[in-house]
């Protein structure tokens, strides 16, 4: 999270990422939405798959209320992604042109954020700031509630306050 946060130190650049991360989350999931398998009476696709693996990283992170409140998150995108499938498309979208209209729109507030902060994605020095991203989230809405307290204090004492 710290380093993550070396690339988030602008309030508009962080606004961006409120929006564009979970429109993202959201888009791989209606894309991962299908196929559909029954597994003890459950409906699993791809996306549950995902979210179950993505879950146990965050879990494993050694922040475990900030894990678990990542994978809470994502576990809603991931039902509201299979739930938006069940609407009409707008325009008669099909549902991967649905994920695809979701995730354009999701990096392209992803892009305008960097752009306010003058520094590239985090993800382009390491691969794993696409994990971090959901985290780097729910972790800024869970300090902001005063729920971690330490980790505020220790991202603000190596990356710098938020300007």
């Amino acid at each position: 999270m710290v380093q993550y946060a070396h690339y988030h130190r602008d309030r508009r650049n962080i606004a961006t990422h409120f929006v564009g991360i979970p429109l993202i989350f959201l888009a791989i999931g209606v894309l991962l939405a299908s196929p559909v398998w029954p597994v003890a009476g459950v409906a699993l696709t791809p996306a549950w798959l995902m979210w179950g693996i993505t879950s146990v990283w965050y879990l494993s992170r050694g922040q475990w209320l900030l894990g678990l409140g990542t994978s809470l998150v994502n576990g809603v995108l991931i039902a509201l992604a299979h739930h938006l499938l069940t609407w009409p498309q707008p325009w008669g979208m099909a549902a991967w042109q649905l994920g695809v209209a979701l995730f354009v729109i999701g990096w392209a507030f992803q892009f305008i954020g960097h752009y306010f902060e003058g520094r590239k994605p985090a993800f382009v020095d390491d691969i794993v700031g696409l994990l971090v991203g959901p985290m780097f989230v729910v972790g800024e809405w869970m300090m902001a509630l005063g729920l971690l307290g330490s980790l505020r204090r220790a991202i603000d004492r190596q990356a710098g306050p938020v300007r």
